[in-house]
């Protein structure tokens, strides 16, 4: 009986050891980082960071991937459907992984059933600009004159999740202006400084240099509190709307399945190196907040925001076939 007790235990003890070797030997080969935009954007210039010093970090190659089109869903889908072997991993922001889900109909992957989401890399506030030739001076202003003007005032946005803020500082405020979309934050922030539209919702690292330059007005940030690359544009909370709070992140995702030691691999390295003082400088200069959030708060905000953006959608009318 004893016998048969230890060959038992001997043959389960054999049967964890390759999973657990191989789990504290990963990466044993390249890693891929998928993004779902074109080469040069905010989150193509994240991962290309983090590629660097992963590869630094572990001593195998890591290498960026771009998959644009389609609201980034492209790059999503094709991630989702990759083995869950901590190789091929999605570089996602919050338009793929938390709009797209409020918006779309008929979505091809599900961000909580077919990811793990496994750290945030940076998040940065959107900022509400003006043309300087508008009269509005503060938000606060801007919803008054809004207010005395019923649709007679537009805003831009050159995706989604500045539409869906927009919309939910419409709600919030009270007013009625009008969505014109465009491609892209840049194409939104020159409609802003050609005076094509009443006002630009726009992450912030983008609009910056236009609104030092004097070419845009900035009237608030989205995030709750100011954005340190900027500290002296005020808040949407500060100017009449209490706890307004939103703004947009990058974070690693990697397909479901994929094992918790992996997992907890990737997670504590991109900790470590979004901590130290060369990538926090690099992420200040690019206009972003370093993350802190421990997996499980991360994973928390994404289905948090999941529901938000969905209700903001239903009751703004919002979707897309």
């Amino acid at each position: 009986m004893i016998k048969q007790f230890i060959a038992l235990f001997l043959t389960v003890l054999f049967a964890l050891v390759p999973g657990t070797v191989s789990a504290q030997a990963y990466p044993v080969k390249p890693i891929k980082l998928v993004v779902g935009f074109p080469p040069g954007g905010a989150n193509d210039t994240l991962a290309r960071l983090l590629a660097q010093k992963l590869n630094e970090a572990w001593g195998q190659s890591v290498f960026v991937e771009n998959k644009p089109g389609a609201n980034a869903i492209i790059a999503t889908d094709y991630v989702a459907r990759s083995a869950p072997d901590g190789y091929t991993l999605y570089v996602g922001a919050t338009g793929a992984m938390t709009v797209n889900p409020a918006l779309y109909q008929k979505l091809s992957y599900d961000p909580v059933k077919d990811f793990v989401s496994v750290v945030q890399i940076a998040s940065c506030a959107m900022v509400m600009v003006v043309n300087p030739s508008r009269p509005a001076k503060t938000l606060a202003q801007f919803i008054e004159q809004a207010k005395a003007k019923p649709g007679k005032f537009s805003y831009a946005s050159g995706s989604t999740p500045f539409q869906m803020a927009t919309e939910l500082f419409k709600m919030q405020a009270g007013i009625d202006i009008i969505h014109i979309p465009y491609k892209g934050s840049a194409q939104a922030i020159m409609a802003g400084v050609a005076g094509d539209t009443d006002l630009v919702t726009v992450d912030l690292p983008p609009a910056l240099p236009q609104i030092r330059a004097g070419k845009l007005r900035a009237l608030a940030v989205t995030s709750l509190n100011r954005a340190s690359v900027a500290p002296e544009i005020p808040t949407v909370s500060e100017s009449g709307l209490p706890n307004f709070d939103t703004g947009v992140w990058t974070g690693i995702f990697a397909p479901a399945g994929t094992r918790k030691e992996i997992v907890d691999k990737l997670h504590d390295t991109v900790l470590q190196i979004i901590k130290t003082d060369e990538f926090k400088a690099r992420l200040t200069e690019l206009g972003f907040e370093p993350s802190n959030l421990s997996q499980l708060q991360f994973a928390a905000q994404v289905k948090a925001e999941i529901a938000k953006w969905t209700k903001v959608a239903r009751e703004s009318n919002i979707k897309i076939e």
